[in-house]
């Protein structure tokens, strides 16, 4: 078998509030991109290229330390999403690809961003569902909300920082 390379990693950034009753809220980071990028103004998760034999995994925490600051003293969990979203690009009147990660991040971390965002904002999951464009953005905080918010299910999507299936 030949493994398929995705032309883009996604990672989507999350954390576990708590209500003034103290039950667990998660909330998802969404970046809002630059004014003169392309696509400008569109709330996302962190997204780009992977470098010449990077593995897929590395680039997604690459692409989120580049992009927001944030590393390994950061994350509390790491995930693949099982989920490889495509779309076609005009631009490069092409189809596109980006394999999906999730970061479980500390309750009090913050971003500090890079230039090819200019907002950030912690969102309750169904108002981020509701504020991202893209299909494939909704799916992967779906699956955020169903299988990583679920301590049972979750462990499945779990991913050493090496980027391995985590020991269970």
């Amino acid at each position: 078998m030949s493994p398929f390379r995705p032309d883009l990693v996604d990672c989507w950034m999350f954390r576990v509030g708590r209500t003034a009753r103290g039950v667990a809220r998660p909330e998802i980071l969404l970046l809002r991109r630059s004014a003169g990028r392309i696509l400008p103004g569109l709330w996302q998760c962190v997204s780009g290229s992977l470098e010449p034999d990077e593995r897929i995994a590395a680039g997604a925490l690459r692409e989120l330390a580049e992009e927001t600051g944030f590393g390994a003293t950061d994350i509390e969990a790491f995930y693949d999403l099982d989920l490889v979203n495509q779309f076609h690009e005009p631009s490069m009147d092409g189809v596109v690809t980006a394999a999906v990660f999730a970061v479980w991040l500390r309750p009090d971390s913050e971003p500090k961003l890079s230039h090819e965002h200019d907002d950030a904002r912690w969102m309750p999951v169904e108002d981020a569902r509701r504020e991202v464009i893209w299909p494939g953005y909704r799916t992967a905080i779906e699956r955020i909300r169903d299988d990583l918010s679920d301590p049972e299910r979750a462990p499945w999507f779990e991913l050493t920082m090496a980027g391995d299936r985590h020991p269970r």
